[in-house]
C-alpha cells in the first residue's frame, strides 16, 4: 500500500532509533539491548492468533481474493511479506509497541477493483498516531482529499510492472490504539478513463471508525 522515499526513510529511522535508545516506558534504558532482544520483543509468537478479524469492515458485494492473504499477521509476517522497507517498518512497529495485525483483501464483482484493509494494534492511542503518520509518510501523497479525522489521498498512476494505469484511493486513520489503512485500487489500460473510488473508501473508513469507537468505549 506504499512506496518508500529513501530520504524520508533514513530520517525517520534515525529519529525512531534515537527515541528507542532513550528509554522504555518503565524508565529503563533500551540502549544496551542486543539486536536479538529487540527482534524477539517485536516478533512475539510465530503464529498470529489475532483478535482483530471481528473488527474489520469489508465492502458489501465484494468477493474473496484468492491471490492475496486474508487473516491475522505478526510483525515478522508483515515485514517479510508486505513491507517496502523492512528496516524502517521494524523501527516503526517497535516504537509503537506493536501487538498484532490483521489484513483483508476483496475484489469487486467484476474483478476490476481490489479493496485492501490493514489493521495495526499498538500499545496506546498516542503510539497509534505516530505509527499512522510514519506509515503514511513513506508514500508520496500529492492529491489529498478531505475526510475528517483521517489522512486521505486519491491519484491515477502508472504501474510500470504491469504496464497499466492504476486509480488508487487511500485512507489512513487512528482510532484508539488501532491504525487503519484502507485502499481501493483499480487497474486498466494506459490512457483509460480511471477514477479513484473516493466514495467507497470514505464510506468504509467512516463505518470502520464507528465500529472501532464502539469497541473502545
Amino acid at each position: 500500500m506504499k512506496r518508500t522515499a529513501p530520504g524520508v526513510a533514513i530520517g525517520v529511522t534515525a529519529l525512531l532509533l534515537g527515541m528507542t535508545a532513550c528509554g522504555n516506558e518503565d524508565g529503563t534504558s533500551a540502549a544496551g539491548e542486543t539486536p536479538a532482544a529487540k527482534h524477539s520483543a517485536l516478533t512475539g509468537p510465530k503464529a498470529a492468533k489475532g483478535t482483530l478479524a471481528g473488527l474489520a469492515v469489508l465492502p458489501r458485494g465484494y468477493v474473496a481474493d484468492p491471490r492475496n492473504t486474508t487473516g491475522p499477521f505478526t510483525a515478522t509476517a508483515f515485514l517479510n511479506t508486505w513491507s517496502a522497507d523492512p528496516a524502517l517498518d521494524r523501527a516503526l512497529l517497535l516504537n509503537a509497541s506493536f501487538v498484532e495485525g490483521y489484513r483483508a483483501t476483496r475484489l469487486s464483482p467484476d474483478k476490476k477493483k481490489r479493496y485492501t484493509l490493514q489493521l495495526f494494534k499498538t500499545g496506546s492511542a498516542a503510539k497509534a498516531t505516530v505509527l499512522q503518520n510514519g506509515l503514511w509518510g513513506q508514500d508520496t501523497h500529492d492529491h489529498p482529499f478531505k475526510l475528517a479525522g483521517a489522512l486521505a489521498d486519491a491519484r491515477v498512476e502508472y504501474d510500470g510492472g504491469a504496464a497499466q494505469s492504476a486509480a488508487v484511493a487511500e485512507v489512513s486513520l487512528a482510532v484508539g490504539p488501532i491504525v487503519v489503512e484502507i485502499s481501493v485500487r483499480e487497474v486498466g489500460a494506459v490512457g483509460s478513463n480511471l477514477t479513484p473510488d473516493t466514495a467507497l473508501v470514505t464510506s468504509l473508513a467512516k463505518e470502520q471508525r464507528t465500529r472501532l469507537t464502539a469497541t473502545n468505549s
